[in-house]
């Protein structure tokens, strides 16, 4: 099963993809983002190593369980071919109403068939009052005209 936009990447292709996985995210439906991956993809995320669609799908349940109202920015850094980097931005809160804003980076690598087969993420959490939030649309998709992390100075 395809994912377009397919590898080689150009400018375009590349910010389709980016915008892609962060609609797919801030859906926060594990078996749908789990979808965008490879059966045997390979993960790290902050200390966790995943292989397997399987895990990245619980690990993804475990995830939004713990990270409420989550609402994410990516942003294009980089791209060549098959890889893309990006940089991101989310924030949520714990269950006793602690809000963070999760900083990251990660580097992405797909298939020909524009499935993800490796994700290394590296992610810092920030706590911040709610009064500084800056991610205010509805739960789901980011609104087009919502700031970007640059215009945000993130």
């Amino acid at each position: 099963m395809a994912r377009p936009p397919l590898p080689p990447f150009n400018a375009e292709t590349a910010a389709q993809k980016v915008r892609l996985a962060e609609d797919g995210w801030n859906s926060r439906d594990p078996v749908r983002v789990a979808q965008a991956y490879t059966t045997d993809s390979q993960w790290r995320n902050r200390s966790e190593f995943l292989q397997g669609r399987n895990l990245i799908e619980a690990f993804l349940f475990r995830k939004w369980t713990k990270e409420l109202d989550y609402r994410l920015i990516k942003e294009l850094w980089a791209f060549h071919e098959n890889r893309i980097a990006v940089r991101f931005a989310y924030e949520w809160h714990d269950d006793g109403g602690h809000w963070f804003r999760s900083y990251g980076n990660e580097n992405w690598e797909f298939d020909v068939e524009g499935l993800m087969s490796r994700r290394i993420a590296s992610i810092n959490d920030l706590p911040i009052v709610e009064a500084t939030r800056k991610f205010h649309w509805p739960l789901g998709s980011r609104p087009d005209d919502h700031p970007s992390l640059s215009e945000l100075d993130l």
